[in-house]
């Protein structure tokens, strides 16, 4: 027989997964609509630190194959540049295509918060 606690963890661990992959394009481009200017990976990492209250924090190296698939669909731009401090550095800002995706993908998230916001009040009422 297996341990709950350990099942518990490992399907919470799994739920958060999901619900990460299913976000980060999202707050990937809500961060980027939002700078003043171009940033690197380091940045957006550490923005997402910040205003996610670490919950958005993740491996920063998770981001890259993200922002390259958003590059890929026309969503931002990147380009690269040289660094005082290290190698160069690539730099994302989000195309105009990018910020009329983020509006509809805004709409959709808030919908589908609305909608299971809706459900989840009912937990726990009981009969």
């Amino acid at each position: 027989m297996s341990d709950p606690d350990i099942t518990s963890d490992a399907y919470l661990r799994k739920f958060q997964k999901e619900l990460s992959a299913g976000t980060v394009s999202l707050v990937l481009l809500a961060v980027l609509a939002a700078a003043p200017e171009p940033m690197y990976g380091y940045q957006i990492a550490k923005r997402l630190e910040r205003v996610g209250d670490g919950v958005l924090a993740g491996k920063q190296s998770a981001l890259y194959p993200v922002l390259r698939n958003l590059g890929a669909a026309g969503l931002l731009d990147s380009h690269v540049a040289p660094s005082a401090s290290g190698p160069p550095r690539r730099y994302y800002r989000i195309t105009d295509v990018g910020r009329r995706t983020l509006a509809q993908w805004i709409a959709a998230w808030s919908a589908t918060r609305d909608s299971v916001d809706s459900v989840l009040r009912g937990v726990g009422d009981g009969p």
